[in-house]
């Protein structure tokens, strides 16, 4: 069997035939004039977060010039004006905190109707280290679901990718946490669109879209648009592969290739509701807690590969079993989506039969428990092979999904047959 760099290599090379083919803030902001080339220091400034937030979510703190590289040589750069934004914006206990993202506008006017619309595009796993984060990853040409933003740019989009809570900025990123990240996106629009960059319109569409971690924070984006962000022009959302029920994702990923992504969850849900990892931690768990922590995702695969997650518990469970108590089993319930929250737009959810990460279960139930509170949702099933085959699959649906969404045409529902 191929190992996990492999398979990732051959898939994107697969996605990259198929990718390339729009007020004035309430709060001042920083403008911090560094040039796209200089290298940045270990622990860069502008990722430190200002002693006091501006009012209003989706505030910009600060930004800087940035540039999108397609590959680590520097030798591709995308034809868009790049900028890196410090936005603020609320975590799953309602208090302000600051993120950072990229905003990306292409060099070429927009020829469709109207404005040009703006994506919001929630990423999928990057891993806990700072230096995963997507705004620096884009920098240096590493941001493997890079081919699917280039995707965007090439379709005349603006794109807006935030980095989530904690993922470069202080503190450890709230992995899975779906508040946080619902929130992460929806305010990276508000930003991006108060930037005043040529060629992004203050007021225009806007759509959200993700696969994986990032199809998670794109369902709880949409479902909180209509209380938290009403005021976006929001056309619709694709989320792809979305975790929901992660005390079952939690137990297929146990033990497996991917158990690294399953310490990421352990960390991300602790930081997020304020527990204590190091109750259920011997030595060797707080220690492999802790190297886990720094880093980016083929590490997390690689490193952590059919982890015995028993030999880290002080009680000799293993961590899928642990997830079954309190306050475990609380805090992941509270990540289910569908559960009383309805998007007011149309969505495209796609899953692959093959997903060898997410069950297909999940994106049914989603899509079933969606459409019984009266969404439109439209369900794809794919055959692409693995999690990340899956990603690639999902690519030409997605791109005809937002295509149709900004045109204004008919949504499609699968809700008849669910």
């Amino acid at each position: 069997m191929k190992n996990p760099c492999t398979r990732l290599a051959i898939s994107l090379t697969m996605a990259a035939a198929l990718a390339v083919g729009p007020g004035s803030p309430a709060h001042a902001t920083q403008h911090v004039p560094v040039p796209a080339e200089q290298a940045e220091p270990a622990v860069p400034p502008f990722y430190q977060k200002p002693a006091s937030l501006p009012p209003g979510n989706g505030s910009l703190i600060r930004h800087e010039p940035s540039v999108f590289y397609l590959d680590p040589l520097k030798a591709l750069k995308a034809p868009a004006t790049v900028e890196r934004i410090m936005y603020r914006s609320t975590d799953s206990q309602g208090q302000p905190t600051a993120v950072t993202g990229t905003v990306l506008v292409p060099v070429g006017a927009w020829h469709g109707e109207g404005e040009r619309p703006l994506v919001s595009y929630a990423v999928g796993t990057q891993g806990l280290g700072d230096q995963c984060a997507p705004s620096r990853q884009l920098a240096a040409g590493q941001e493997y679901e890079g081919i699917f933003i280039k995707g965007l740019l090439n379709r005349g989009y603006a794109v807006v990718v935030t980095d989530y809570e904690g993922l470069g900025t202080e503190g450890v990123h709230t992995y899975m946490n779906r508040a946080s990240q619902g929130h992460a996106v929806l305010d990276a629009a508000r930003a991006a669109q108060q930037l005043g960059m040529a060629g992004l319109p203050a007021n225009g569409p806007i759509a959200i879209a993700g696969y994986s971690q990032g199809g998670g924070a794109s369902g709880s984006a949409a479902e909180l648009a209509p209380t938290y962000a009403p005021e976006l022009d929001l056309k619709g959302a694709y989320l792809g592969a979305p975790p929901s029920d992660l005390l079952s994702v939690g137990r297929n990923l146990d033990g497996s290739l991917y158990t690294g992504f399953l310490l990421y969850a352990f960390s991300g849900m602790a930081a997020g509701y304020d527990l204590d990892p190091s109750m259920y931690l011997n030595e060797q768990g707080r220690a492999t807690l802790a190297a886990n922590q720094q880093t980016c995702t083929i590490a997390g695969i690689t490193d952590y590969a059919f982890l015995n997650t028993a030999t880290l518990t002080t009680s000799g469970e293993r961590f899928s079993t642990i997830a079954q108590s309190e306050p475990f089993r609380s805090v992941l319930q509270d990540q289910l989506l569908a559960d009383g929250r309805t998007p007011t737009v149309p969505v495209l959810l796609s899953q692959s039969l093959l997903d060898d990460v997410i069950p297909y279960a999940q994106a049914r139930d989603v899509a079933e428990r969606w459409c019984d509170q009266g969404a439109t949702v439209a369900l794809e099933s794919t055959v692409g092979p693995t999690h990340v085959g899956g990603y690639v699959a999902a690519f030409p649906r997605a791109f005809a999904f937002l295509e149709n969404r900004f045109a204004g045409h008919q949504p499609v529902s699968s809700c008849w047959r669910l």
